[in-house]
């Protein structure tokens, strides 16, 4: 296995004001400036979790995936290459920007863009929220995990697993309608080497931003009731209501971003020991709560 944790996403945004009112006063993330006048949002000793870039558009870029060092990067492209992927070379100005000492950019099955780097710097200043966020589960675990559209769901799994090394975690199949004769939604969940439940989960649904939903774990449920309480004081929308999933145990809730897709914020997540874990099946997304409520029609 190659991928060592999800270490960044990157963000598109019109207003990063907006982005600053959510992420630093409601979540309760650390904010910085980046190299080119990014919003850079931290959790905890990593430069950035979220950078968030002025643009045109809002939406998701691209996820930043860890490596081990620079044999396991020289590795995983040698495989890239003899699998004809074709791989765009960071620069230096670029791997700068990114706090990283090299990476790549390469595009799954389905689109998404991923860059695969190793070297990540670490920011000597402490995590501290302005909020009283006590802290988050990061580290070595990475930054949380992203669910990507994946309309070529089968070819999109097996390149995680066939070439980037990411392993099974869990499958849930749940309804989406009423109507039985509706085809489950399966949604795969893929671990890498971090003790993450999953960091990657792929969905064979729409996601016109570009990403269905990001996590964030936080250290207490204290801390998640309260930016819950922030969010709602903003007039956030509450794309779910606090509950806890079925598969990997996370009490949370979701708020919906300037970026079009939602933010978990949840904590409690499970920690699987992947020398005795057994791929599970979920036939029900949650133990208790997770009610959805569809975002406010917006008027023509």
């Amino acid at each position: 296995m190659s991928i060592c944790s999800l270490g960044y996403i990157r963000i598109a945004a019109t207003d990063l004001n907006d982005w600053r009112r959510l992420g630093v006063d409601a979540l309760g993330l650390m904010p910085s400036e980046g190299p080119s006048g990014q919003l850079h949002l931290r959790t905890d000793d990593r430069p950035f979790r979220f950078s968030i870039e002025s643009a045109e558009r809002n939406g998701f870029i691209a996820a930043g995936w860890e490596l081990g060092g620079p044999a396991q990067f020289a590795d995983c492209l040698a495989v890239l290459e003899r699998a004809g992927i074709k791989v765009q070379r960071g620069s230096a100005e670029d791997a700068r920007a990114r706090s990283v000492t090299d990476f790549i950019t390469i595009f799954d099955p389905s689109g998404n863009c991923l860059e695969l780097y190793y070297g990540r710097f670490r920011s000597y200043q402490p995590f501290v929220s302005q909020q009283g966020v006590s802290g988050f589960v990061a580290g070595d675990l990475g930054m949380g995990h992203v669910v990507l559209p994946a309309a070529q769901l089968e070819a999109t799994h097996q390149f995680y697993k066939n070439l980037l090394g990411f392993d099974d975690t869990d499958e849930m199949r749940i309804p989406i309608s009423p109507d039985p004769t509706v085809p489950l939604l399966q949604i795969l969940f893929m671990h890498c080497i971090s003790r993450r439940h999953h960091s990657l989960a792929l969905a064979p649904m729409p996601a016109p931003s570009g990403l269905v939903h990001a996590m964030i774990e936080a250290r207490t449920i204290d801390d998640v009731g309260r930016a819950l309480e922030r969010c709602i004081v903003q007039g956030r929308h509450i794309s779910s209501s606090f509950g806890r999933h079925s598969n990997d145990n996370m009490l949370s809730f979701y708020v919906a971003t300037p970026g079009g897709f939602d933010i978990e914020f949840g904590c409690d997540g499970l920690m699987p020991d992947w020398s005795t874990w057994v791929p599970t099946r979920s036939l029900v997304p949650d133990l208790w709560g997770h009610a959805w409520a569809p975002p406010p029609a917006t008027r023509s």
